[in-house]
């Protein structure tokens, strides 16, 4: 293999190329389309679709597809080939224009929420220009929106774009206030660490429910699991790094900035970090870096686990999502300066963000919302269902000062001010990060913790995005119009901090005493997905989605339903698996076994042979009454499955998912997870934790 420098990139279209391959004109007329969102003619389009299809028959594509990101959280695509026929039988490649720009996949079968109905067949995809076209199994793939005929967002990438629009809008206002006159717009970037389990595909293949579920519905603890502390940050075992190796590679060829990868803290579990990158160009990146670990672990025997929660009793997979803000002359707005301006212009972003995370702490809890990820958070092993903000000690304290005009950091113990002439330096923050956060300021980012490991990253960084604008045009609304700019800048950051401090907390999230402090603040503690999707539809969000046109109404509510509807569909394929697998192996075995017991039994009783019999007599009454308690378990969960199709209301239907039919199946494991532990290896069913997470040597 060549140097990466030599072939990072190699299968995108990417700038470099579109200088080696346009007119300069058009070349420069596409980075304006880039850089300022300017339509694209369809002349200009047709220039650039003529040299993308050049090179991407160069490099053996004969198909392209316009590649999406419909509500389900997965990417989608339609592969249509180059291929144009001419007379005498023969083909030419062709690709137009209005191909690249736009497309009309069948919208049909995709999650609408009630946007669309059925037989509403049509639906458009519409080019991102921002984010590059590029090369994956010999097919062109064109990063695109989805929406409905009449408009409306079908996908993550649309409100995502909507989102990034209005908090580069209202961040500009902002930072014009403080003389930045040669800034044209600021970008949202994202760095989203990727946890994933990787286990051997022998034993996955003899697993019913991580083939259908993604993770294990039952499971008795092994012997040894993470309390060793030996698995994290070891040595990487060699099948593992050979597929590291080639994640890596497959990744630098779509350009896609891999860092970082270790072992995670639970036995076969691993991560892997990016380099920041635009929050949209992030989004696409992530998905296509979650598709090529489940391909790759393919080639090598492999299965690689995304769910937020495959076993019990051990670390759940998370995805840490790194926000900052930066202006297109990358200065980074997140990041103290070494100026009074800049620290005054820090501390008003930054207190944006702390009003943001606080009004819309539940915007926040929704974007993470799903089946897989109630299981991991607050499991002592991610933040908690609250949303809280860790600063630190450093920061906190200056805060506090300005809070209560008090002296700080200076030694004639001035009152600390802000203005653009008299913010002192602020000192760099000796505190270390705090782990059980959910959302902590690192220098000069947010890492936002809650993610689970499957998720699309758009869901978060529009309700970031959104919240953080709509607290930006606020400010904005009152120091365009103030006679005092110094005064009014200085009693808009006391005012914030001394109403919106409840949010901070630079404690252990893991901590009981937290739940009761949070509560007693007035924190919003959201434990499910049933308990939080309602308050999307909230007046104060609709009003927000509406004013900053990321989401219309119909949209959020079509959201909303199908983020419920999704949790219900995801519980009711793990509640048919469990009872698929209770009833055609688990109780089987178990009766072989007893049966094998009994018989060996009555041997040693006839011949005389043994003495004393009381393992198998009390091993026998054991597993009988244990069988006899899981087969009458399993009989109350069946009939309540009947019940679950009387719902009119998805949000009555998903409560009933979670208190009847979740809470029936996790009676149903505590019962086989202690016959598991009493049942001979050889008769059980199904390959045991132990066996699964030390299965990669």
């Amino acid at each position: 293999m060549d140097s990466v420098s030599k072939y990072f990139g190699c299968e995108v279209f990417n700038d470099t190329v579109m200088k080696k391959r346009l007119p300069p004109e058009t070349y420069n007329l596409m980075q304006r389309t880039i850089k300022n969102g300017k339509h694209l003619e369809l002349g200009l389009a047709n220039g650039v679709a003529n040299a993308m299809k050049d090179w991407a028959i160069e490099k053996g594509a004969t198909h392209y597809t316009h590649w999406f990101q419909p509500m389900t959280g997965i990417t989608a695509e339609k592969h249509d080939s180059f291929i144009s026929p001419v007379s005498g039988g023969k083909v030419i490649m062709e690709f137009s224009g209005k191909e690249l720009i736009q497309g009309e996949p069948d919208a049909s079968s995709v999650p609408s929420g009630g946007l669309r109905a059925t037989f509403e067949a049509r639906g458009y995809t519409a080019w991102d220009a921002t984010s590059y076209a590029f090369i994956k199994d010999n097919t062109l793939c064109i990063p695109t929106a989805f929406c409905s005929y009449g408009g409306h967002a079908l996908d993550k990438k649309t409100p995502l774009l909507r989102s990034m629009q209005a908090l580069s809008k209202q961040a500009l206002r902002v930072i014009k206030l403080f003389g930045n006159e040669d800034v044209n717009y600021v970008e949202t970037t994202v760095g989203a660490e990727q946890e994933y389990f990787l286990i051997d595909k022998s034993v996955f293949d003899k697993r019913k429910d991580l083939i259908y579920t993604g993770r294990t519905l039952f499971g008795a603890k092994p012997p040894k699991g993470q309390e060793m502390d030996d698995h994290y940050f070891g040595t990487i075992k060699p099948r593992v790094l050979e597929f590291m190796k080639e994640l890596d590679e497959e990744l630098w060829k779509l350009g896609i900035l891999a860092k970082t990868e270790h072992n995670e803290v639970a036995p076969a579990q691993h991560e892997l970090a990016p380099i920041f990158t635009t929050t949209n160009i992030a989004a696409d990146h992530n998905q296509l870096t979650m598709e090529l670990m489940q391909k790759i672990a393919k080639k090598h025997d492999m299965v690689c686990l995304l769910h937020e929660k495959p076993f019990a009793g051990v670390n759940g997979s998370g995805k840490h999502n790194n926000w900052s803000l930066s202006t297109d002359t990358g200065k980074n707005l997140l990041n103290p300066g070494d100026t009074p301006a800049q620290n005054a212009q820090f501390l008003l972003f930054l207190c944006a963000v702390i009003k943001a995370v606080d009004e819309y702490q539940d915007l926040l809890r929704i974007s993470v919302a799903s089946a897989g990820n109630d299981h991991r958070l607050g499991a002592n092993e991610a933040p908690p269902a609250i949303v809280s903000i860790f600063l630190g000690t450093e920061l906190s304290e200056i805060l506090e000062a300005i809070e209560h005009d008090e002296a700080y950091g200076t030694k004639e113990k001035e009152l600390l001010r802000v203005g653009v002439h008299t913010l002192p330096k602020f000192p760099k923050d000796s505190t270390d990060r705090n782990r059980t956060s959910p959302f902590a300021f690192t220098g000069n980012k947010f890492e936002f913790r809650m993610l689970g490991s499957s998720a699309s990253i758009s869901d978060a960084n529009v309700m970031l995005n959104t919240s953080v604008a709509e607290e930006l045009k606020q400010f904005a609304d009152v120091l365009e119009n103030s006679s005092d700019f110094e005064k009014d800048l200085h009693e808009i950051i006391k005012t914030t901090i001394s109403k919106h401090k409840r949010i901070i907390f630079n404690g252990n999230g893991y901590d009981d005493k937290w739940v009761e402090e949070a509560e007693r603040r007035g924190l919003l503690n959201l434990r499910s997905t049933p308990d939080c999707i309602p308050y999307l539809l909230a007046d104060k969000n609709v009003k927000l989605f509406a004013d900053h046109k990321v989401y219309s109404l119909e949209e959020l509510r079509a959201q909303c339903d199908i983020q419920l509807e999704v949790y219900c569909k995801v519980i009711n394929i793990e509640a048919l698996t469990l009872l698929n697998m209770v009833n055609k192996d688990i109780l089987p075995a178990v009766s072989d076994f007893i049966e094998d017991l009994s018989r060996a039994y009555n041997q040693k009783k006839q011949t005389g042979l043994a003495l004393d019999m009381k393992y198998e007599e009390e091993l026998i009454k054991e597993l009988s009454a244990l069988c006899g308690q899981l087969y009458e378990k399993k009989l109350t969960l069946e009939s309540s499955m009947e019940k679950k199709d009387r719902f009119d209301d998805f949000s009555e239907e998903a409560r009933f998912f979670r208190d009847v039919i979740f809470a029936g199946m996790n009676d149903i494991r505590q019962t086989v997870d202690v016959l598991e532990d009493k049942t001979r290896s050889s008769v059980w069913p199904y390959p045991t934790y132990g066996a699964i997470l030390f299965s990669v040597k």
